[in-house]
């Protein structure tokens, strides 16, 4: 196999992939007995994991989110509600301000569906969420995939999947607005001899008129430490890679094999210097599982106890919304075949390349998620994850819980001090903001990025000199 990163000692970024329900990704092991994820609705639970990522030095928890049910297998929630695939699911942008007061370092990617959003309301809260965590927040932004999402806000159903993204577009151009250009940099001066909390010159009323969305006045938050949280995304269509490789910082990428993902590794790092960014500029992480122990039979007994409990077929069902089909009808040994939807597009075109039954989705559904299993003591599962970074060109992995909360223990007890005596894991956070820890190039959006056309334009000097200040800074 070859390896395509040219820096041996590229450290590898972890996060958390975590969701505020009980069943996330590998389902079914909410049955286990040491299993505690039915507390998810327990502030204690989330602070509780915050201290134990920080402890382990992750880079940040990443909290998926849905609007809308699994309701496409077998044509209802039955199964959805017996298993709690995603249901009930609560709103993760309540957890943050509580998990930032218990830590310092940790970032926040908080899932949010910007088609259900007013860009007013959603670039406010976050920006106050910015604000409370001193820069330590990120947007995972998506568009929807479920038809149940858009009845339920009261919608007819799902819009095509094309113009989902041209409505992102200009929810994003509006977000920067409000983000960017809205307020200057020093607008603040708070100067109670003279009685002026804010200089009346330097803050700006946006108008915007567009097709989707109208908005005219002023901005309400002053700029946070980060102006612009940390911007995550995940498409992997033609038009989703357009829209990520033009203002994403950070990619999820989907396969099951290194050699998979290092061809679409690839192609994201050009389709950004496309655009006029460097192909660096993205931080591109896979989703993964890894079940650890002392031994590497341990491992193995491990998991065994653990394939117990999981459930393959909410697997499937979860899988079948993903793909706007039902396979509740399917034998094992019947053949997927393509339709087209409006789900998932990247997830549904692997249908029309390559055969595959109901029976080789269940056994990728080993744990009830189909995320590449990586199995073994610290010292094994260590060296394969730094093969796996070194073939594909990845930056880091979305780790996946399996049984809450033992799971991330196990891996911060056993794989990350094997990863630190090989020099591809921290031994320390740095200093500041999420993105400047993430990229260590200051807190702010580098002008290489679309937002910043929609700056002040006496901010833009203003927003270079604090990049140089905060490289100054976290560097000192």
């Amino acid at each position: 196999m070859t390896k395509i990163q040219s820096s041996p000692q590229k450290q590898i970024l972890f996060n958390a992939f975590d969701m505020n329900c009980v069943g996330h990704i590998n389902h079914g092991l909410w049955t286990h007995p040491r299993d505690q994820s039915y507390r998810f609705n327990e502030l204690s639970y989330w602070t509780e994991l915050a201290q134990t990522l920080e402890k382990g030095l992750f880079d940040g928890l990443f909290i998926a989110d849905i609007t809308g049910v699994y309701d496409v297998y077998q044509n209802g929630i039955d199964l959805t509600l017996k298993e709690s695939i995603q249901l009930p699911s609560h709103d993760p942008s309540t957890l943050v301000s509580a998990m930032a007061a218990v830590t310092q370092h940790l970032g926040f990617g908080i899932t949010v569906n910007l088609s259900y959003e007013s860009p007013y309301q959603f670039a406010r809260r976050f920006a106050s969420l910015d604000h409370l965590t001193q820069g330590r927040l990120g947007w995972n932004i998506v568009t929807g995939y479920l038809d149940s999402a858009a009845r339920l806000v009261g919608q007819q159903g799902l819009k095509d999947h094309d113009l989902r993204y041209e409505q992102a577009e200009e929810f994003l151009e509006l977000c920067y607005k409000f983000w960017e250009g809205s307020w200057e940099n020093d607008a603040v001066i708070q100067d109670k001899l003279n009685r002026i909390f804010t200089d009346p010159s330097k803050v700006h009323a946006i108008h915007h008129q567009g097709e989707f969305y109208n908005s005219h006045g002023v901005f309400q938050v002053s700029p946070s430490v980060q102006r612009t949280p940390v911007l995550y995304q995940a498409g992997a269509s033609p038009k989703g890679l357009q829209f990520a490789t033009r203002h994403a910082e950070a990619m999820f990428i989907g396969g099951d094999t290194a050699e998979k993902i290092a061809s679409q590794t690839q192609k994201i790092r050009q389709l950004a210097h496309s655009h006029g960014r460097d192909g660096t500029a993205i931080k591109l992480f896979a989703g993964i599982t890894v079940v650890t122990a002392e031994t590497d039979q341990q491992a193995q007994e491990k998991l065994q106890e653990y394939i117990r409990y999981a459930s393959p077929e909410a697997g499937i069902a979860h899988f079948s919304s993903s793909i706007g089909t039902d396979l509740g009808h399917l034998k094992d040994e019947d053949a997927i075949l393509y339709k087209k939807t409006n789900s998932i597009v990247s997830v549904n075109e692997r249908f029309k390349e390559n055969k595959v039954t109901l029976a080789d989705l269940k056994a990728q559904h080993v744990l009830g998620g189909r995320y590449p299993l990586f199995v073994g003591s610290g010292a094994t599962v260590a060296q394969q994850l730094i093969e796996f970074i070194d073939i594909s060109g990845l930056d880091g992995f979305n780790l996946a819980r399996t049984v809450a909360p033992e799971s991330h223990q196990d891996f911060i007890r056993y794989v990350i001090p094997e990863l630190q005596q090989r020099g591809r894991y921290k031994t320390a956070y740095a200093e500041g903001s999420l993105r400047h820890k993430l990229f260590n190039a200051g807190d702010h959006l580098p002008h290489s990025h679309p937002a910043h056309h929609f700056r002040c334009p006496s901010s833009n000097q203003d927003t270079q000199q604090s990049n140089l200040i905060s490289i100054h800074q976290h560097s000192a």
